[in-house]
This record gives structure tokens, C-alpha cells and sequence, in this order.
């Protein structure tokens, strides 16, 4: 029996990519909706790129609901130096004419109210948590009713990825992931912390795109087609051959729990300062405080990118990729 999700993000390149892999995972996931925020790219541009990744799927019958448009406090900052000038890696997709695809009158919090009144259903978070703060706003008692949130977001012993202490989710909206921690703090519940820790081993290298398109030309060249900027990125920035593609270990950890090993802390994110956006892991038992998230530092990216292919690529058997990956 798939377990009912939705999959709130700011498509984003990688955003693009774990929704590809959540829609070729029916066993798994049944996504009941997109909700997107303001973060990797403005939600106007966020919400048409989701539409587009639908589009290629087969899956317009997903409703994408537009969200926040800018944090809780601070300025927003969106990330489209690294995911090209249109939230897409300068893939320059068309946009999905209105007349394919029903547009929803509720905004995101909304329908993630009216969802999780309806029955149970767990986020899959791969964008700031803006939306999220917004429903504990507006409706604390539907945010309660979450059955668990795996949030693309933090880190604990690697650097930022846009500071030297900060992921770029929670940095772009401190406020919205701190209130997010806290309440699962006041609730006694652990939000699942899929941080850099884990998600900088998920390396798409050239060698396992040319393996993806040699399986699947019609997935591989659209995979290509979108993170051939991300790619360009990342030689630049960090002289990686390839691109971490962070967003798709949240669903596939989601799915299959063994993907990934941590370990339960109390978790606190800062809010000002330099260390603006930094996850305070207390995994010494400092505070003596109950855990509040469980945070992941360890990955079997093999199994990964078995997964990945398997699902996303519709295979019968799973590839041998292990010649491919230790090239």
C-alpha cells in the first residue's frame, strides 16, 4: 500500500529530479500534491517548472498548488546562479498551456489544510519550509496531523553549501525551518534531517548519464537537457565532475529507510548572524534536551542509484553500476 505524500518544494533542478523519481515509485508514494515556495527559483517560475516535469511524466493529473513567495522575515534570495536563469538549468522548456492541465483556486497551505483534515499524509520537504511555517500559523492542529516529515535540508559535520555553516533551505528561510523544528519539538515528534551530510555523496557523474541515456534515450536526453547547467556549476564552483543532486535521496530515503543511518539529536536552527541558516545538531547531549529530528550521516550510494535507475528508468532488473561508479 503506497504511503499518501505531498511533496512540497521550489523546483530547482533537483527538485525536478526526486519528483520524476517519486512519480516511478506507485508502490511506494502516492503523490496527492505539489505544493511549491519561493526558494531555488521565485514560485511563479517554480510552479510552471513542476507543471513542465508533469508534463514530461505523464502526470498533469497531480494538482500543483502555488505557495509562499517570500520567507517568513528576511529578504528572499533565490538560488538561480546555480539552477540557471530559468529554475530549470536554461532548458528553456515551454511553458504548459492552461488548457492542459486544471489550475487550483487554493493556495498551498490551504490545501495542505483541507488534506490533512481529510486523512493522513506525510511531506516529503525539498524547499524551504516556508508553506510549513505558514500552516503551524494558520492551522497548528492540521500540521499535527502529519504523519512524518522528511525535509531536504541542514547539515551537521559537512560545510554549507551557501555559507560556510549553511544549506541553502534552511538559510533561505530560517524563521520557517526554525518554527518548523520547534514544533515538532512541542509535539515530541523527529523530523527526518536529509542534510549535506548524506546528499554530497548523490554525485550524477558524466559517466552514469551516458549509462542513463544509453537505457533510456527519452528520459536520459531530458535528464541531460535539464542539469547540463548544474553540471557546468558545479566544475565551477567545486571542480565536481558532475552534480550532487541532493533533493531525490529525500524520496528515495522515504521510500526505503535502510538507503540511509543517523542518529536522533535535538536540532535548532539559527536564525541571525553570521551562522544565519546553520542546524545546531546537539549530538553530544549538551542541552539534555528530547530529540526533535533524526539526522542522517550516512548513505549507501550504490543501492541509490540502483534505485534510481531501476525506478526512473523502468527496469526489470537492477543495473550494474558499479563498474560505472568506481571509474
Amino acid at each position: 500500500m503506497p504511503q499518501k505524500v505531498i511533496i512540497d518544494c521550489d523546483p530547482g533542478i533537483d527538485d525536478s529530479l526526486a519528483i520524476m523519481l517519486a512519480l516511478s515509485m506507485p508502490e511506494e508514494i502516492e503523490v496527492v500534491g505539489i505544493t511549491v515556495a519561493a526558494g531555488n527559483a521565485p514560485v511563479e517560475m517554480g510552479y510552471g517548472n513542476a507543471l513542465k516535469v508533469l508534463k514530461f511524466m505523464g502526470r498533469l493529473d497531480v494538482p500543483v498548488f502555488m505557495g509562499a513567495d517570500r520567507p517568513l522575515k528576511r529578504d528572499f534570495v533565490n538560488a538561480l546562479d546555480t539552477h540557471g536563469s530559468d529554475g530549470l538549468g536554461e532548458s528553456f522548456l515551454p511553458q504548459v498551456p492552461e488548457e492542459e492541465y486544471e489550475r487550483q483556486e487554493m493556495n498551498a497551505v490551504q490545501f495542505m489544510q483541507e488534506t490533512l483534515q481529510r486523512e493522513p499524509v506525510s511531506v516529503i520537504a525539498l524547499g524551504p519550509m516556508t508553506n510549513l511555517a505558514m500552516l503551524i500559523e494558520k492551522a497548528p492542529s492540521s500540521f499535527g496531523k502529519i504523519q512524518e516529515i522528511v525535509s531536504m535540508g541542514g547539515t551537521f559535520r559537512s560545510h554549507g553549501n551557501c555559507s560556510p555553516v549553511a544549506e541553502y533551505n534552511y538559510w533561505c528561510d530560517p524563521d520557517a525551518a526554525a518554527l518548523v523544528y520547534g514544533e515538532m519539538d512541542r509535539l515530541g515528534r523527529k523530523i527526518h534531517m536529509v542534510g549535506l551530510d548524506v546528499t554530497r555523496r548523490i554525485v550524477l557523474t558524466p559517466d552514469l548519464l551516458d549509462y542513463m541515456k544509453r537505457l533510456d534515450p527519452h528520459t536520459g536526453a531530458f535528464t541531460q537537457k535539464i542539469t547540463k547547467f548544474y553540471f557546468d556549476f558545479h566544475w565551477q564552483w567545486e571542480h565536481l565532475i558532475g552534480c550532487v543532486i541532493n533533493d531525490p535521496l529525500a524520496v528515495a530515503y522515504f521510500a526505503c529507510r535502510d538507503l540511509c543511518k543517523g542518529f536522533e539529536s535535538y536540532v535548532q536552527i539559527e536564525t541571525k548572524g553570521i551562522s544565519l541558516g546553520q542546524s545546531i545538531v546537539d549530538s553530544m547531549n549538551f542541552y539534555r534536551h528530547a530529540p526533535n529530528a533524526i539526522v542522517l550521516t550516512e548513505v549507501d550510494t550504490i543501492r541509490f542509484f540502483e534505485l534510481f535507475f531501476t525506478r526512473l528508468l523502468r527496469m526489470e532488473e537492477k543495473p550494474d553500476l558499479l563498474p560505472v561508479l568506481c571509474r
